[in-house]
């Protein structure tokens, strides 16, 4: 959608803003400059005016279909491009005993670029498939390997956070190198210091775990007895930055939280992965209250799905479940779970002046949705509006 050389788009748009959680926007025209930038979103109406001033025929203007809407791109903020080979086929352990069975051997594979090649191709392929536009990436211990995921995401047009621990090198336009530290409990406290060092000089993003289970948040406090608490640890190494998204955060308690908004750092929440290796339910609810900011992750392969829409369902699942709970517990609604995995999700990796809804001057990043394809798998019904619309694509779609 380049206006100097593509016509603009009209029809309904769905996106989040800081106020509302869901944004209809119906009979709208949207706009995108040469730099792919949106350059307006207006109503319908103010077309003829729009074309006079952007250059563009009015008559050349592509029409959404009556069951079809444009919705920002959505962010999976931790998901293990490494581990997708063996997603869904080993959940039976607790999480140290699942990364000592499972996670490390396969990982050691990946100095194989082959191997490597073939897997990575297929992640960021599959992530596409299901709508995953921008994905913030850990990788292996492996250069070579690591660089070559950074470069198959910029291939295939996948804006991505690449992470392999001490990384310093980007050669593409989308695809940023992230500070990884796998979790406090492999690092020394020389290690964490040194890539705070580099994170902080190189103004580079920050992505690791912290309090998945509980059993893990024990043995922090054993490895650093100097420490108050497991996000003291990333704190005192200066690895908490405006720039930090860390997965799980299942135990952390009001004080830590407190610290995460104070650094502006992030959470990402990976309630498939939570569930399924038994690690704990996270309070989103209790996170956002606290200024927090949230994003989601399928966080593959702890958790089986590789799909952003079953990380929105699984969320709504966890909050629920907590209300069963806890009666007092103010259940989040599908609107809001539409937004952590949108903006929240572009908050949470820091990129929410480029991405996460239809802003004048953002990146058009976008999905086209028809939830009225033949032999599709949502049934429509008569007087459905745009909001039903968008309710059935995230509840019923199967992932790819």
């Amino acid at each position: 959608l380049c206006a100097a050389s593509e016509p603009p788009v009209t029809g309904t748009f769905v996106h989040s803003t800081p106020r509302a959680a869901v944004e209809i926007l119906q009979n709208c025209v949207l706009g995108v400059d040469d730099k792919g930038k949106i350059a307006f979103i207006e109503k319908h109406q103010d077309v003829v005016s729009l074309s006079e001033i952007w250059g563009f025929e009015t008559s050349d203007i592509r029409q959404l279909g009556q069951y079809e809407f444009l919705m920002p791109g959505m962010v999976d903020t931790h998901i293990h491009a490494s581990q997708y080979s063996y997603a869904g086929t080993a959940l039976d352990l607790p999480l140290l005993e699942w990364l000592n069975t499972y996670t490390f051997p396969v990982e050691a594979k990946y100095k194989d670029l082959d191997f490597a090649n073939d897997v990575y191709t297929k992640v960021v392929r599959r992530t596409l498939k299901n709508g995953t536009t921008t994905a913030c990436y850990f990788a292996t211990i492996h250069t070579d390997a690591s660089l070559l995921l950074g470069e198959l995401a910029d291939r295939f047009g996948q804006r991505a956070l690449v992470g392999k621990v001490c990384m310093d090198y980007n050669s593409y336009p989308n695809v940023k190198p992230v500070v990884t530290p796998r979790f406090a409990p492999s690092c020394s406290s020389s290690l964490l210091s040194e890539l705070g060092e580099i994170a902080n000089n190189n103004k580079l993003h920050v992505q690791s775990h912290i309090s998945e289970n509980k059993e893990e948040v024990e043995l922090v406090k054993t490895l650093f007895p100097g420490c108050k608490s497991y996000t003291d640890v990333y704190l005192k190494h200066n690895l908490l930055t405006d720039r930090t998204v860390m997965a799980h955060g299942c135990h952390l308690t009001d004080e830590e939280l407190e610290i995460f908004r104070e650094t502006g750092s992030a959470v990402s929440h990976c309630p498939n992965s939570n569930i399924s290796i038994c690690s704990g339910m996270l309070n989103v609810r209790n996170v956002l209250n606290h200024n927090v900011k949230l994003g989601l992750g399928t966080d593959v392969a702890g958790g089986y799905s590789p799909s952003m829409l079953d990380a929105m369902r699984r969320t709504l699942d966890t909050s629920k479940a907590l209300t069963i709970q806890d009666p007092q517990h103010k259940t989040l609604s599908f609107e809001e779970v539409f937004r952590l995995a949108t903006l929240g999700g572009s908050e949470a990796l820091s990129l929410d002046d480029q991405i996460g809804n239809f802003v004048v001057g953002k990146d058009f990043d976008a999905l086209r949705v028809n939830v009225c394809v033949p032999d599709g798998p949502i049934d429509l019904f008569p007087g459905e509006g745009p909001k039903v619309r968008q309710s059935s694509y995230w509840s019923f779609l199967p992932s790819y």
